[in-house]
């Protein structure tokens, strides 16, 4: 009893530490894969704007990189091209210098595919040939030429979707202005808004989306989306899909804006002396705004189709400390606010949202934990129930070794008396030498009976018999299983009903052992008839099965006794006390026959009211 204390509670003080460190397992993880989400969303956002930084800067260079050249349109009269042409070739020289500088630094020439400059009064839009390397007159894209009735009739943009263009507001030179001043004013007081030169015409860039899509984007996601476990898209106006490589986004863990090219986010070109200090930038001479003040100002612009209304930003940048003047000279973008439709970069990770894969990743690892947890106290378990069932079958042998001490005693002690009765010469009546004969062979039976059970069911179990299977007539079987208990049913003075159908199919059996089962059964019947003297044994057809059954009016069997009476050695209480001999190993042995038939052995009983045994066998093929 106090070893049993002793382990109780060493097992439940190892499940309650187990149960402990999984609960903070819990925590723990909970906690990590907090901050790891956390970690993750700041990073997929900053990886995000960087992706966005970048591209902004590839477009916004193929646009103010040219913004220098709205300087040289300087001549209003420009209806003669060829009138002007010392003029326009001044201005292609000027023009190219730009060109060739945009494309020594790029690494996607190919972007631009084309400049047209549209003037004003529906003047003749001249177009810039690559090949001969000057603005002039030629065929020009139904996209190109339809922008000009776009941005006329609707709010400047710099950036037109439809079309992949770029659009530099071409200005009055007599208008442009070196330097804006802002007065500071009381608070509340809205600053006085500059006078904007009245536009003269358009300087359309025309991008190639084919470099775009193919090109730009895909080695973007390359770069700052390396591992592929994001899904990224770009979507411009009214949420069209302009790139979805791996699928649309749902909805984004972060987002960015692309293609705003408002002069909050602009990049402007400085001196060219400053550009050596970048010479080993991807994007040289590109310098990034350090936004010192930012006004925005509500304009009123006229133009041959009427007012339109809109805002434009202005920012200042003063002189350097130390510095007696501004030497880098800032070109001033302006652009009305209103329709524009950036486009917008979405990204969302591939299990759904930063936030599923966090969790995911939780699970995953509290999952392994849990088995880990579930795989010690299984062990646990195991080995508990492995040690009980060891001292259940210990306790088992123990009895069976004491039953059938008791059993071996009972006719070794009549044997040795009549034997020794014979031998003292206690009678010489004929008669009654040849009832102490006939009891020495009974007593002898009944050992060799028990030997030979306990025998058979070692071999049974060691998997060392062998079965000798034949087709075998079921009636044949029941007969033979019937004359070998004979004696005792005589003995006991039992009544047998024997009942089995006519035309059973033959079984594929041993029939010695087949036989060995049945005996078994009916033995078993006689042993627990609780004075009842009826058993019927039957052989029926059904369900594709052969169904042999030996029924009795005897004690019954218990609920709980009938689950476990075909384990080896058991013997239930109420057996025990009643003090009805036996060992165990029958109704065991008859299982292991069953079974190494491909069959099986199952029972019904009903305590005080009898019980029925039933070996089902494989009907022959």
């Amino acid at each position: 009893m106090k070893g049993s204390w002793v382990t109780t509670f060493a097992v439940s003080g190892v499940l309650i530490v187990l149960t402990l460190f999984l609960g903070l397992q819990y925590n723990w993880l909970r906690q990590a894969s907090e901050a790891e989400r956390e970690q993750m969303q700041r990073r997929t956002e900053a990886d995000t704007k960087n992706f966005a930084d970048d591209f902004n800067r590839e477009m916004q260079a193929a646009y103010f990189n040219f913004q220098a050249v709205a300087g040289m349109w300087e001549r209003d009269d420009r209806s003669e091209f060829d009138e002007n042409y010392d003029y326009f070739e001044d201005l292609n020289v000027k023009f190219n210098i730009h060109y060739d500088d945009w494309k020594s630094k790029t690494p996607y020439p190919d972007l631009i595919s084309e400049f047209v400059f549209f003037g004003k009064n529906n003047a003749q839009p001249l177009k810039y040939s690559t090949q001969e390397r000057k603005f002039l007159p030629g065929e020009i894209a139904s996209d190109i030429l339809s922008l000009r009735a776009t941005i006329e009739s609707r709010p400047f943009n710099s950036f037109y979707e439809e079309s992949y263009a770029l659009v530099m507001p071409i200005h009055e030179p007599q208008k442009r202005f070196e330097r804006i001043m802002i007065r500071r004013g009381p608070a509340g007081v809205p600053p006085v808004p500059p006078t904007n030169p009245k536009r003269f015409g358009f300087l359309v860039i025309a991008l190639d989306p084919l470099v775009i899509k193919d090109k730009i984007l895909p080695d973007l996601v390359a770069k700052h989306f390396p591992e592929d476990n994001f899904r990224i898209a770009v979507k411009g106006k009214a949420d069209t899909p302009i790139f979805e490589p791996s699928g649309a986004v749902a909805e984004s863990d972060a987002e960015a804006e692309i293609l705003n090219l408002m002069p909050e986010s602009m990049i402007f070109l400085r001196d060219r002396g400053i550009w050596s200090q970048f010479q080993s930038e991807k994007r040289q001479g590109l310098v990034v705004s350090e936004h010192v003040e930012s006004k925005t100002f509500t304009h009123t612009e006229s133009s041959d189709t009427g007012n339109r209304t809109g805002t434009f930003t202005v920012e200042v940048k003063p002189k350097e400390d130390g510095q007696t003047s501004v030497k880098a000279r800032t070109s001033v973008i302006a652009t009305t606010s209103e329709g524009i439709d950036p486009w917008t970069l979405q990204v969302q990770h591939k299990a759904g949202s930063i936030e599923a894969f966090a969790r995911g990743e939780f699970l995953k690892s509290f999952f392994i934990g849990l088995g880990v947890y579930l795989l010690l106290v299984g062990a646990i378990a195991a080995i508990v129930l492995s040690a009980l069932r060891s001292k259940r079958f210990a306790q088992r042998q123990i009895d069976f070794v004491s039953s059938v001490s008791h059993e071996f005693r009972t006719p070794l002690a009549v044997i040795y008396s009549a034997g020794e009765n014979l031998a003292d010469g206690v009678t010489d009546d004929r008669d009654q030498v040849t009832r102490y004969g006939n009891l020495i062979k009974g007593e002898g039976r009944k050992l060799s009976s028990m030997v030979e059970q306990i025998l058979q069911f070692a071999g049974a179990r060691s998997g060392k018999r062998r079965y000798n299977f034949l087709a075998v007539n079921v009636a044949s079987v029941v007969d033979a299983a019937i004359d070998e208990c004979r004696p005792i049913l005589e003995e006991k003075d039992f009544d047998v009903e024997k009942s089995v159908d006519v035309g059973l199919p033959s079984v594929n059996a041993d029939p010695e052992a087949l036989s060995t089962a049945v005996q078994n059964l009916i033995s078993n019947a006689v042993k627990y008839s609780n004075g009842s003297k009826w058993i019927r044994v039957s052989a029926a057809n059904g369900a594709g099965a052969i169904k042999l059954s030996v029924e009795d009016r005897g004690i019954g069997i218990g609920g709980g006794d009938l689950k476990q009476i075909f384990e080896p050695f058991y013997r239930s209480k109420e057996v025990v006390d009643a003090q009805i001999h036996g060992n165990g190993l029958g109704l065991a042995l008859v299982k292991e026959i069953a079974e190494a038939h491909g069959g099986k052995v199952g029972a019904k009983s009903e305590v005080g009211k009898g019980s029925e045994f039933i070996i089902e066998l494989p009907i022959q093929d």
